[in-house]
């Protein structure tokens, strides 16, 4: 049995090379099979996707609003089989992934409410001052308005909630964008159930054909024809930062550029201050590992770096490593993973002045086994090993004074979360270091660790570069609609050319920015 791509609403044809997901847990092959399109495919989609545009970009609110509360409901009517597909290619349990695809359905109907709010649109109105001297003010009128067609390339990490019908595709969706999305090949089969929820609720909403496609196939060939047509607007994508530089320097070079929204690596730093470390070391220590291992450590936001200031840490290592003996390995999402996860712990166990502790576990196929390095700050600055990510249950403890830490922090490359953990004192002392951490994150954690991303409107899911390819923007949350769309505005324009939303007596009831003051009148 082979399983194509969705151009629009018809299925791909089979011919093209196959491939299988493997279960991590096993190396099983699993059937079936899954077909890359064609070129001549690929560029089907892309001609669906344009033409969807046209009539896509126009339509209200209120209809992509019950568009995506529509997906929510086809896909939530599927968890049964996401869960049961899901455990077999990415060795994640029953519960994560009914609990993802929970988190799924919920961001769908957050964007949904989203549009039925309307404070997205950034609706401003200057109304016209014809008898203004010296010259007449005009009326200008503007809002946001979509880019155009999407390629949304998923993630191996998540396979729904960065996936197929992830926040890349509900929030381009939201904008007024078609969306091409790219399957990854670690999760095709779940792939192919969201993708199926997709095109259900596109046919019940009435939607255009080509306001959605599902390709499979390699990221060189499929995914870099989808970057590099002109048709293409925007690109979502999570993953490895060697894939999403190799895509935004192929948008880069195009005649016409197009963003690249992507988010690569990241090793979130962690503070521990003094006198909290006084208070609670033990504490802070299974909370760390508990944070550290969640999901095989497996999470973008993983705390990969943790800094102790001005303290020996003797007692929340002991406690740390105490805990560590005990914690149990886990299965990977795939063999690549794992083998990365495996080279990388390596590296850094081969650096000068590292101390290595390990979990007393024994792992079998596909397991990454928990782990902690340690090392003074004096070995640590300069290193060029030591500041890479290791995507897995591990991390590594560097010790220093107030000097070093800062040097450290100086040298860090941007991250997607930075987290400190202190008391009010604590605060007040090191308060330069908290400033420092600041201008290197997306989301500074107050006393908490960054595992755990709140699906909800202020939250900034993003970074400075290299965890993400513009600290401007967040992949998770409400602003992220923001990505895929521009500001466009109308001077003087006949009242009955203008958007709804911008229209005198305000018909829709949304809120403007009427001659700088916020109203809905």
């Amino acid at each position: 049995m082979i399983t194509t791509s969705y151009i629009a609403y018809e299925r791909g044809s089979d011919l093209g090379p196959k491939t299988h997901a493997i279960n991590p847990a096993t190396g099983t092959v699993l059937e079936p099979g899954f077909a890359a399109p064609s070129p001549e495919e690929v560029q089907q989609a892309i001609t669906h996707a344009t033409s969807a545009f046209s009539i896509y970009r126009n339509t209200t609110s209120a209809a992509r609003a019950a568009f995506l509360r529509a997906i929510a409901e086809e896909i939530n009517a599927d968890v049964d089989a996401i869960a049961a597909r899901g455990q077999l290619e990415t060795g994640l349990p029953e519960a994560r992934l009914r609990g993802e695809t929970a988190r799924t359905v919920g961001q769908l109907r957050m964007f949904a409410d989203m549009l039925d709010a309307g404070t997205w649109l950034d609706a401003r109105i200057e109304e016209a001052m014809p008898d203004r001297q010296p010259l007449p003010k005009p009326d200008i009128r503007s809002m946001l308005r979509p880019l155009g067609p999407v390629a949304v390339f998923c993630a191996s990490n998540f396979p729904l909630a960065f996936s197929v019908a992830g926040g890349d595709t509900a929030s381009a969706l939201a904008a007024g964008c078609p969306v091409i999305a790219k399957a990854h090949s670690s999760h095709p089969g779940v792939a192919a159930i969201a993708a199926a929820a997709i095109v259900r609720a596109a046919l019940r909403c009435e939607m255009p054909a080509g306001v959605f496609s599902l390709l499979y196939g390699s990221g060189m060939e499929v995914g870099m024809q989808l970057v590099k047509h002109p048709a293409i607007k925007a690109v979502g994508f999570t993953g490895s930062f060697k894939g999403g530089k190799a895509l935004m320097d192929a948008a880069a070079a195009r005649p016409e550029p197009i963003p690249v929204y992507a988010e690569m690596s990241s090793i979130n730093p962690v503070i521990m201050l003094p006198a909290i470390l006084d208070e609670k070391s033990p504490q802070l220590a299974e909370a760390f590992l508990q944070s550290l291992t969640l999901g095989v450590g497996q999470f973008c936001t993983n705390p990969g770096l943790l800094f102790v200031v001005n303290h020996n840490g003797q007692a929340f290592v002991e406690a740390l490593t105490t805990s560590l003996r005990n914690a149990a390995p886990g299965v990977m999402l795939n063999a690549s993973i794992c083998q990365a996860y495996a080279d990388a712990t390596e590296l850094v166990a081969g650096e000068p002045g590292i101390k290595r502790y390990l979990s007393d576990a024994s792992v079998t196929h596909g397991q990454g086994l928990p782990q902690v390095f340690v090392i003074e700050a004096k070995n640590y600055l300069g290193s060029t090993k030591l500041t890479h990510e290791m995507f897995g249950p591990a991390s590594l403890i560097v010790i220093g004074s107030e000097e070093e830490i800062t040097q450290a922090m100086g040298e860090l490359e941007g991250q997607l979360t930075g987290s400190i953990h202190g008391t009010s004192s604590d605060f007040h002392t090191y308060h330069s270091l908290i400033h420092l951490l600041e201008q290197r994150v997306g989301r500074l954690v107050f006393n908490g660790f960054p595992t755990g991303v709140e699906v909800c409107h202020s939250m900034v899911h993003g970074g400075p570069y290299p965890s993400t390819s513009d600290g401007r923007s967040t992949s998770v949350g409400t602003m992220a609609v923001n990505r895929f769309t521009r500001p466009v505005a109308w001077q003087n324009c006949p009242q009955e050319l203008l958007p709804q939303e911008l229209r005198n007596g305000n018909p829709l009831a949304i809120p403007r920015m009427l001659n700088g003051v916020i109203s809905i009148l």
